[in-house]
């Protein structure tokens, strides 16, 4: 299966801050960042309106562009970071914490997050991540798979949706097809639809396992 088969999944919607709303945990590829910014703006920008909580999680090298971008999109950055509204993150103050990345650290933090918006008044909260920490050669990043895996047991308690933003000519084709494989909804091409490709996370993480083992096996036998 080839990422493009996706463009004749079922039920694709022209994006809006509405629509992507009603789904929880979304795979959002990309081919550069104007694209990302491009389609995600209404998303953005609607979470603000409807007075919803913001975090988002952004390479190091690009928050001022980030930053920017929201700017442009006509949100008051200033004002909604000094209210709490909004914290825009890079990689090493969350998910790459002491130079690493830290599985179950991380899916405490991460489900802290979400709690954030409702327990400060905040209608929700509206995540995006971009993944590409996961390519940096830092201990921790080869669970990427696992951990997406396993925010599929978080993401359901609470409304916010999750968005994961992958770039997709910095990953690689199993990588995509396995990050795939681990969000209910997708993002391609600027639109959000089902994804048919889902694997529910107790088949996922057996086959996790079941691919260490063989990993782990090969490596002794050699």
């Amino acid at each position: 299966m080839k990422v493009r088969d996706l463009d004749t999944a079922r039920h694709p919607t022209n994006l809006t801050g509405k629509a992507i709303g009603q789904h929880g945990h979304i795979c959002a590829f990309f081919n550069s960042v104007d694209e990302q910014h491009r389609v995600l703006r209404p998303f953005i920008k609607d979470g603000f309106d409807q007075g919803d909580k913001a975090y988002h999680y952004v390479d190091p090298e690009l928050r001022d562009q980030h930053l920017g971008w929201l700017a442009e999109a006509g949100i008051d950055v200033q004002e909604v970071m000094a209210s709490g509204q909004l914290e825009v993150w890079p990689w090493q103050d969350s998910t790459l914490r002491g130079g690493r990345f830290e599985l179950s650290t991380w899916l405490t933090s991460f489900e802290q997050v979400l709690q954030s918006g409702p327990a400060t008044g905040y209608g929700q909260t509206r995540f995006m991540g971009h993944m590409e920490w996961a390519l940096l050669d830092l201990p921790g990043t080869g669970d990427l798979i696992e951990y997406e895996t396993r925010v599929n047991y978080v993401i359901p308690k609470y409304e916010g949706p999750v968005i994961c933003t992958y770039d997709l000519t910095k990953f690689g084709a199993s990588v995509v097809m396995d990050a795939l494989r681990t969000h209910p909804a997708v993002i391609i091409g600027g639109l959000l639809q089902e994804n048919p490709f889902f694997v529910p996370p107790d088949e996922l993480l057996r086959e996790i396992r079941e691919r260490r083992s063989a990993s782990e096996s090969a490596s002794t036998a050699e």
